[in-house]
């Protein structure tokens, strides 16, 4: 039972340092592939970038504060292809703060469990289940009847000067 009131390891504050070196030794090793986040061609396209994303992702849970910023940068054009790719992960379209958040957080928790980018595409996916996606619409369409704009729905408080869109009634 001391197991359970023993301060656990994963509480424990990791403190934070910026080592570019030890960033630039995997960059360079893999100067040449780093367009796998781009667009891999084939699997051994994939399993570069996987060992390129968990090697960074060490050192940036180690308190790397340039590699958790250079594996952001990689992984968002990972992600922007897949927000074109696959409809489950569309949702994330515009939200740029929840995505860097979502990185962010799997970056933290990531341990031996597979590849990181798969488990990075399963947090989207999984977490993008109750996001609703953006709409944009012009106020031009016509609404309901089709005899009304939406723009005709439209207007400003004129106590708080907040701009207020109204129901049907």
């Amino acid at each position: 039972m001391q197991r359970r009131w023993r301060a656990s390891r994963r509480g424990r504050y990791q403190a934070c340092f910026r080592d570019k070196r030890s960033v630039e030794i995997i960059l360079n090793k893999y100067h040449d592939k780093l367009y796998t986040f781009l667009s891999p061609a084939d699997a051994s396209d994939k399993q570069v970038r996987d060992i390129i994303s968990i090697a960074l992702v060490r050192i940036a849970q180690h308190g790397n504060v340039v590699a958790r910023q250079e594996i952001s940068q990689l992984l968002r054009h990972t992600i922007d292809e897949w927000i074109e790719q696959y409809p489950k992960i569309s949702c994330w379209e515009g939200l740029d703060d929840m995505i860097q958040e979502r990185i962010e957080g799997c970056i933290r928790r990531y341990r031996y469990s597979g590849t990181f980018i798969g488990y990075l595409f399963k947090t989207l996916e999984y977490a993008g289940r109750g996001i609703r996606p953006i709409t944009a619409y012009s106020l031009d369409d016509h609404v309901y009847s089709g005899k009304k704009r939406r723009a005709d729905r439209v207007a400003q408080h004129s106590e708080t000067a907040e701009i207020v869109i109204y129901g049907r009634s």
